[in-house]
């Protein structure tokens, strides 16, 4: 009780040198520090010929995000007044989904996958689309959509850089920060993080 609210001085005569560790965790983590980059998914690209690249590759990757943008701009300029023309678009919307929806149910069908072209009656039902709003006299309004939509899409599609970019996830599972990685899913193989 006596040493209670005191500190103690270690002893002189202790013989012992002083413990410097070096800590190897502190350094391997500045090299981390160092070597990570934050990576921007837009910039410009350095000539036309990649520009139209990039434009092809986010076209197809990004196509259904894009039609849905164009659908949303055209869907709310038809709300106020054009309510036959906003019927139609809504029965060409839901034929639209049933046929993707078969396509997706039924993946071995020769009829759909093979004989019957996905693009083909996909053009198709865009253009009975184009066709109906123009006859119930709403093509200024699908024009208007698409002056306003197919800009906003061709500066996204030509300042998006990565589909391509992605984090190793066996790394991200183990808690490790990980730079971004090149490679591609789908048609070309994946670079491995191990390799990179």
């Amino acid at each position: 009780m006596a040493s209670y609210g005191t500190m103690q001085r270690p002893g002189t005569s202790s013989t012992s040198p002083p413990l410097t560790q070096t800590d190897d965790s502190k350094d391997s983590a500045r090299k981390k520090r160092n070597d990570f980059k934050l990576l921007c998914p837009f910039n410009i690209p350095i000539s036309p010929e990649a520009a139209a690249v990039r434009i092809i590759r986010n076209l197809r990757y990004f196509g259904l995000y894009y039609t849905l943008f164009v659908w949303i701009i055209l869907f709310i300029s038809l709300v106020p007044r054009r309510k036959v023309s906003l019927i139609l678009l809504v029965v060409m919307t839901i034929v639209t989904s049933l046929y993707l929806t078969l396509l997706r149910a039924l993946p071995n069908s020769v009829v759909l996958h093979r004989i019957i072209d996905k693009r083909l009656v996909l053009t198709l039902l865009a253009i009975g689309t184009a066709v109906e709003l123009i006859l119930t006299r709403a093509a200024i309004h699908l024009l208007v959509s698409l002056a306003c939509g197919i800009p906003i899409v061709l500066v996204h599609a030509v300042l998006r850089v990565s589909d391509d970019l992605f984090v190793g996830e066996e790394a991200c599972a183990a808690g490790e920060l990980v730079p971004l990685v090149h490679g591609k899913t789908g048609d070309v193989d994946i670079e491995s993080p191990a390799s990179v």
